[in-house]
This record gives structure tokens, sequence and C-alpha cells, in this order.
């Protein structure tokens, strides 16, 4: 028996959320300036990401998903301290927000672990391609759980 799912019950929750975003980032550019920091950050921990991904397959001949995994936790460090000090101006201890930040990493490791098999092997694309593909899609889950749940005030 399927479940009695209402969806008319899940539409309030979109404009609800999109006002208390409005609220915690006013202006005319509000979230649009927090994301545009979190992606610069991004770039930065991106870079770190794949000089150890680039470093680790071409020159130590590491398979490409332990490569890039490294790669990640090297962008994940990077990340935490500029994110928490530039993007959010947090003044959370290191001991909750990084441990949320720590959760929320490990999902995108996991995911990023996943896609990369994913986009590698199961559709056979240069792991730079690949690589491309799921730093976009782990961008936007690490945005969102960093931005509602570790930085939050």
């Amino acid at each position: 028996m399927k479940p009695d799912v209402n969806n008319d019950n899940l539409l309030p929750a979109a404009p609800a959320a999109l006002a208390w975003l409005s609220q915690r980032y006013p202006g005319p550019y509000g979230i649009a300036v927090k994301l545009s920091k979190f992606a610069a950050v991004g770039a930065i921990g991106t870079l770190a990401h794949y000089t150890v991904l680039v470093a680790a397959v071409e020159l130590a001949n590491t398979e490409v998903v332990i490569g890039s995994s490294v790669g990640a936790l090297t962008g994940a460090f990077v990340n935490y301290f500029l994110n928490r000090s530039f993007t959010f101006q947090s003044k959370k201890k290191h001991r909750e927000a990084l441990g949320k930040f720590l959760v929320v990493a490990a999902g995108g490791f996991v995911l990023n672990g996943i896609l990369m098999g994913l986009f590698s092997y199961g559709f056979q694309w240069p792991y730079l391609v690949a690589q491309i593909v799921t730093t976009l899609l782990v961008l936007a889950w690490n945005f969102i759980g960093n931005l509602l749940w570790t930085f939050a005030h």
C-alpha cells in the first residue's frame, strides 16, 4: 500500500525558507554575496584539491578516486578556515563549528567519491572532466549545509 502523502503540505515550506533566508541575509544582494564569497573560497580550496589530485595521479601514479579523495580532504581543510573567517564571519568556537563542518565535509567527501566513481568508471569520462562536474555538485551540497547548519547563528 502506498503511503498517503499530501504534497500540498510541502509547498508552504519553500516561501517560509525563502523568507527566513531573506531575514538572515538582508539587502538587495543578501544571499548572493554569501554565495559569491563561498564560491571564491571554494575556488581556493578547489585549487588545493586539484593540485593534490593531479600530483597524486600524474606524479605518484595513484588511483584516481584515492587521489581525488585525498585532494578533497586537503581542500576541505583550506575551506573550513577561510569560510569560518571570510565567508560567514563566524564567532562559533572551533569545537562546535569544526565538528559540524566535518559532518558536512564528510557528506561531500562521500558524494565526491561516489560521483567520481560513477563519472570516471561508469560513464568513462576523463578524470578531470569528471572532477569538474563532481565539484559543482559537491559545491551545492557544501554551501547549503554550511549556510544552514555549520555557521548558522
